[in-house]
C-alpha cells in the first residue's frame, strides 16, 4: 500500500518538476520572465574588455542599435509636449518614400503615444488630416491594447485585461482604415501597422490574405511587414509551423540580395524550436541559411533600419554553430543594445547576449593563441 502511495504522490512531482525544468531551459513561461532577476554575478572578461565591450548593465534592451538622430530629437521632443519634429520627420519619410523608416519611426513614436498622446492630440488639432498624426493614433492604439492586456499568457490575464484589450484593439482597427484613407500613394504602413490588430483579433486566414495583398502591391521586400506577418502564420499565434515556414521561405526566395528577407526563414526556425540542445541550430540547413542572411546583411543598405535586428540573430545563431571569428564580428557590430531577437525572449537578455559573445571571444582568443 504504500507503494501505491508513494508512486500516487511521487509521479505527479516528478512530473511537474520535468515540466518546470523544460520551462527553465526554454524560457518558455512568460509570467516567469517579467519577474526573473538579471544575474548580478558577472565580470567583464579581460578579453573582452581588451575589445571595447560592454558588461550587461550597460546593455540598452529597449532598442537594437543606437536610434537614428532625427528620430531620437523626435522622440525627446514628442515627450515633452512637442509634435513638430515628429510631423517633420514623416513628411520627410514620404518626400523620400522611405516605407522601412516610415514604419519604423511610428512604432518608436506610437510607444511614447500609448503613454502619453498630449503631443499627438495637438498634432492631430492643428492638423486633422495628416496622414502621418493618423498613422502614429491608429499604432499607438494598438499599443494601448497590448499594454491593456500585458505580456504573460492567457492564465496570467484577466477577464478584465481581456475585455479592455479587444475593445481597445477593434478601435484601432477603425483608426487603421482611417490612416489608410489619408495615407500618400504607395505607403503600405497602415496596413503594416493592422498586421497586429489582426493578431489580437484573430482575423481569419483569407481577411490576412487580403491584407498582405494590400502591403505587397505597395512594397513587396517590407521588412516590419514580412516579420509582423510571420509571427501571425507561427503557430503560437493564427498559424502553424508549416504556414510559417513556407512563408518565410516565399520571402526569402522572391526578394533581391540586400533586402534582408533572408533573415526570416531562420526567425522561423527559431520561433518554432522547442528542443534544448543546439544540435538543431548546426545541421546543413541551418548553416545554410545563416550563410544567406549573412550575404544578404552585407549587400543591405548600412541605414536600413532593421539591419542591426539581423546582425543580432546572426550573432546568435554564427555562436551556436561555433564559427566564432564571424559572430564576434557580429557581436562588435551590435554591442550595447540588445532588444533584438533572440535575447529579447530571454529572461535576462543582457545577460545571455553578453554570455554568447564571451564564449565567442574566449574561443577566438584561444584559437589564435
Amino acid at each position: 500500500m504504500i507503494w501505491v502511495v508513494l508512486a500516487l504522490v511521487g509521479l505527479p512531482l516528478l512530473a511537474l518538476g520535468l515540466y518546470f525544468l523544460k520551462a527553465i531551459v526554454q524560457g518558455a513561461v512568460e509570467g516567469w520572465r517579467e519577474g526573473s532577476e538579471e544575474s548580478t554575478e558577472y565580470e567583464l572578461p579581460a578579453e573582452a574588455a581588451a575589445l571595447g565591450l560592454l558588461p550587461p548593465e550597460r546593455q540598452n534592451k529597449d532598442s537594437s542599435a543606437p536610434l537614428p538622430a532625427g528620430l531620437a530629437a523626435a522622440i525627446t521632443a514628442a515627450k515633452a509636449g512637442d509634435w513638430q519634429p515628429t510631423a517633420a520627420l514623416f513628411d520627410e519619410t514620404v518626400a523620400a518614400r522611405a516605407w522601412e523608416r516610415r514604419t519604423s519611426a511610428c512604432e518608436r513614436l506610437a510607444d511614447v503615444a500609448a503613454e502619453d498622446d498630449a503631443w499627438l492630440l495637438a498634432w492631430e488639432t492643428a492638423r486633422p488630416d495628416d496622414p502621418g498624426a493618423a498613422l502614429v493614433r491608429a499604432r499607438s492604439t494598438v499599443f494601448l491594447a497590448w499594454n491593456i492586456r500585458g505580456g504573460k499568457r492567457a492564465k496570467y490575464t484577466t477577464g478584465e485585461q481581456f475585455e479592455g484589450f479587444h475593445r481597445v484593439l477593434a478601435r484601432s482597427r477603425e483608426e487603421h482604415a482611417r490612416a489608410a484613407a489619408l495615407a500618400p500613394e504607395g505607403d503600405p504602413s497602415p496596413y503594416v501597422g493592422e498586421i497586429w490588430t489582426a493578431l489580437g483579433l484573430g482575423y481569419p486566414h483569407a481577411e490576412m490574405d487580403r491584407l498582405w495583398k494590400e502591403i505587397t502591391d505597395r512594397a513587396p521586400h517590407h521588412y516590419e511587414a514580412h516579420f509582423s506577418a510571420l509571427q501571425y502564420w507561427c503557430k503560437k499565434w493564427r498559424g502553424s509551423e508549416q504556414l510559417a515556414r513556407d512563408f518565410a521561405a516565399r520571402a526569402a526566395a522572391q526578394a533581391p540580395l540586400g533586402s534582408l528577407m533572408t533573415a526570416f526563414p531562420l526567425i522561423a526556425h527559431f520561433e518554432h524550436d522547442e528542443s534544448d540542445s543546439a544540435d538543431a541550430d548546426r545541421t546543413p540547413e541551418v548553416r545554410a541559411l545563416v550563410d544567406a542572411a549573412l550575404a544578404d546583411a552585407a549587400a543591405a543598405d548600412p541605414s536600413h533600419p532593421r539591419l542591426p535586428e539581423v546582425r543580432h540573430l546572426l550573432a546568435y545563431y554564427l555562436c551556436l554553430q561555433d564559427r566564432d571569428e564571424a559572430a564576434l564580428e557580429q557581436f562588435r557590430l551590435v554591442d550595447g543594445y540588445v532588444g533584438a531577437l533572440p535575447w529579447r525572449y530571454k529572461g535576462d537578455p543582457a545577460g545571455e547576449f553578453c554570455r554568447l559573445r564571451d564564449l565567442s571571444v574566449a574561443n577566438v582568443v584561444a584559437a589564435s593563441g
